[in-house]
């Protein structure tokens, strides 16, 4: 499990992240049991396919971002990242905390944090 340090020397993995990737459509894309319907074309086409993404664990303590490796075939934690709790509690008040659920997406905020923090390249607007 790499630290925040060891990811931001590791630039093929920090330029590999895909800010738009959620765990909703993660499932959607290398899931057969996705949405179906709502993915249209996106979805994984072969098990060599894969995402990087990061994702909020709500059990975790110290607050942090768990960065996902996700391909049909398997999902990796890559590594775990401490962030502001205040960037996590917007996160899941923006997301909806759910009982049962507690896998949640970054908002455009902890992006650009994470962005800033590993050097990588820019965010794009928010969504």
């Amino acid at each position: 499990m790499m630290t925040l340090q060891e990811l931001k020397r590791n630039r093929e993995i920090v330029n590999q992240i895909d800010w738009t990737m959620t765990p909703e459509k993660a499932v959607d894309v290398y899931l057969e049991w996705g949405a179906g319907w709502t993915r249209g074309n996106e979805f994984a086409r072969s098990g060599d396919e894969q995402s990087l993404y990061f994702v909020i664990y709500d059990w975790e303590r110290p607050a942090q971002v768990t960065l996902i490796r996700r391909s049909s075939k398997e999902v990796e934690e890559m590594a775990k990242i401490p962030v502001p709790v205040e960037l996590v509690k917007k996160s899941l008040e923006q997301f909806g905390a759910r009982a049962g659920v507690g896998v949640y997406a970054l908002t455009h905020d902890l992006k650009l944090w994470l962005s800033e923090a590993l050097d990588g390249p820019a965010v794009g607007p928010e969504d």
